[in-house]
């Protein structure tokens, strides 16, 4: 995949050197926060939904004294189990966040970084397969203004678009198996015709490219 032009990891650490007390949404196995451990505030917290994952990042995470919540599933109306201004750093990698939330845990002047997939990130892939991206209203536009109705002040915005390239069908399998949302109910069985015509597509053109599409936002509570 052609990685964006920012890094959200160095932003997330360089951050987090200057915390006292960092939430990291949706943690999933707990990999990506612990690479940052040499970093770690004097307090963190990690959520995390999926039972698999949770049981993964406690086993992780908790060694180097990081707090692993389960929480609900993620969504736009999700409430956090926290207090409020419990955090002066909130971070978040591709999951889903409700900013009134994220707003209230915040303490006065702190942080919030997350790195987000567009909604309507590989709608040509979905074209090819006839369906339709689940969530295309989810655009930085759309997360601007939900933070217009928080006391948070955006401090960075940005959107990018690059391309995932599959260079044979197996690979192609393989993504959507692992991101399952993006064709919903896919299978090789199901969608073996689809599959046969990009299989082709390929052998003529020796590759084929599908337009990726990503989010940064920094915010600041007032």
């Amino acid at each position: 995949m052609e990685p964006p032009p920012w890094s959200y990891e160095d932003m997330a650490r360089r951050l987090m050197s200057e915390s006292s007390a960092v939430l990291d949404l949706g943690t999933g196995g707990g990999e990506r926060l612990i690479a940052m451990r040499d970093v770690f505030p004097q307090r963190v917290v990690a959520t995390e939904e999926y039972l698999p994952n949770l049981v993964l990042a406690r086993e992780r995470l908790s060694p180097h004294g990081v707090e692993v919540v389960e929480t609900e599933p993620s969504s736009l109306e999700q409430k956090l189990p926290f207090g409020d201004g419990e955090f002066d750093l909130v971070i978040d990698r591709h999951t889903c966040f409700n900013i009134s939330e994220v707003a209230r845990v915040l303490t006065p002047n702190g942080i919030f970084v997350t790195e987000q997939v567009d909604g309507r990130n590989h709608e040509d892939l979905c074209q090819v397969f006839d369906c339709e991206p689940q969530w295309p209203f989810f655009t930085l536009g759309f997360v601007l203004d939900s933070i217009r109705s928080t006391d948070l002040v955006v401090e960075i915005a940005q959107e990018w678009e690059g391309k995932t390239v599959f260079k044979d069908v197996r690979a192609m399998v393989y993504y959507l198996k692992a991101v399952p949302w993006t064709v919903p109910s896919f299978s090789v069985e199901t969608h073996f015709e689809y599959l046969l015509k990009l299989h082709d597509r390929i052998n003529l053109e020796g590759k084929i490219a599908f337009a990726r599409r990503l989010l940064l936002i920094r915010a600041r509570k007032a």
